[in-house]
């Protein structure tokens, strides 16, 4: 074994400064880390969303009840209110059709509408299962919330993370199914879910097993989804004519548990994932940057003990800073607030 010498222990010291210091910039960036309740009604939750509220603030949403697919699961949400505090858990959707059937609720994405300014839709799946589940919507605005409806057959609306909006208002929604293999496809309102196009699938299920895609838009006027898939990385493809057409889907060197991610643009251009970096299991989760879509460097831990930190939603709010929520642990939503220019 060599042994350390009084020249060697500079250089020792040197490379522990490096990365203490490397540590304390990715600390640096986070600016708010906070469970959004303490306690709650019910046992489980998980498949956050969230987004900033027309007036100032944020509301968040996500499934809760016994257990996944539990019928009692219903879609909760929270909001801030002018101090930054959020509101106790409130149930705003559940499953039951009658008095003697119920079904479980599913993944909700939050969305500013385009044609109201002050309303904000609230997307959500219902079935017994994500094979045979159909897309609800419902909407919010000063008034409260307005009465469920479903959406048309074949249409389920974003069916995890918040879509893309292009100038004129239209939505461009990231959607899948799971009961042909796993496969994308894309709905596209330009009204805010009165009339809708389907697009797709891009793949056949068969190669690349993918759902769940999350939109980013380059400078050049490209989009690009990243997908959660069960090939064992992220998978990604390409449009350049705003979605109508997509290139065959390809890897990413970003790994892939199986388990969903979120991504967004940033005003100046970069682009952000977060993710499990991991090949197998929802631990760590990580926050990663990219200038191109293709390299990716991580950059903030936000979890990395034994457990479920999963399932992120991720926005870039109108004061620049990020906000992500994900699942904690099953029994928590967390709420994480980061600059981004400190990534």
């Amino acid at each position: 074994m060599k042994l350390l010498t009084h020249r060697s222990i500079p250089l020792l010291s040197i490379i522990m400064l490096v990365a203490q210091s490397a540590h304390a910039q990715k600390d640096a960036a986070i600016q708010k880390s906070e469970f959004i309740y303490e306690e709650a009604p019910f046992e489980s939750c998980h498949a956050s969303t969230i987004v900033e509220k027309p007036g100032g603030g944020m509301m968040a949403a996500w499934f809760g009840g016994t257990d996944e697919g539990n019928k009692d699961v219903g879609i909760w949400i929270a909001e801030t209110d002018a101090q930054g505090n959020w509101s106790a858990p409130v149930e705003v959707a559940n499953g039951i059709q009658h008095a003697d059937l119920r079904y479980p609720c599913w993944n909700p994405v939050l969305v500013r509408n385009h044609s109201d300014p002050g309303k904000i839709s609230l997307y959500y799946k219902c079935g017994p299962n994500p094979r045979q589940w159909w897309g609800m919507l419902m909407t919010h605005n000063k008034d409260g919330w307005s009465q469920a409806c479903r959406l048309p057959e074949g249409i389920d609306g974003p069916v995890k993370n918040k879509p893309f909006r292009f100038e004129d208002g239209t939505l461009l929604c990231g959607s899948s199914t799971e009961y042909d293999g796993w496969r994308v496809h894309f709905e596209v309102t330009k009204d805010d879910g009165k009339t809708w196009k389907r697009i797709g699938p891009i793949n056949d299920g068969k190669e690349f097993n993918i759902i769940q895609p999350s939109v980013l838009q380059h400078k050049d006027g490209k989009l690009q989804i990243l997908c959660r898939s069960r090939e064992g990385n992220v998978i990604t493809s390409w449009s350049s004519d705003q979605g109508k057409t997509w290139t065959n889907p390809e890897r990413t060197s970003l790994p892939n548990p199986n388990s969903g991610t979120d991504a967004v643009s940033l005003a100046d251009g970069r682009h952000v994932i977060v993710y499990n970096n991991t090949p197998k299991g929802r631990s760590p989760l990580n926050v990663a940057i990219s200038d191109d879509g293709k390299a990716w460097t991580d950059k903030v831990v936000l979890e990395k003990e034994r457990g479920e930190y999963s399932y992120p939603a991720v926005i870039q709010a109108e004061d620049g800073l990020l906000h992500i929520t994900y699942t904690w642990k099953r029994k928590r939503i967390k709420h994480v607030v980061i600059d981004p220019k400190k990534l």
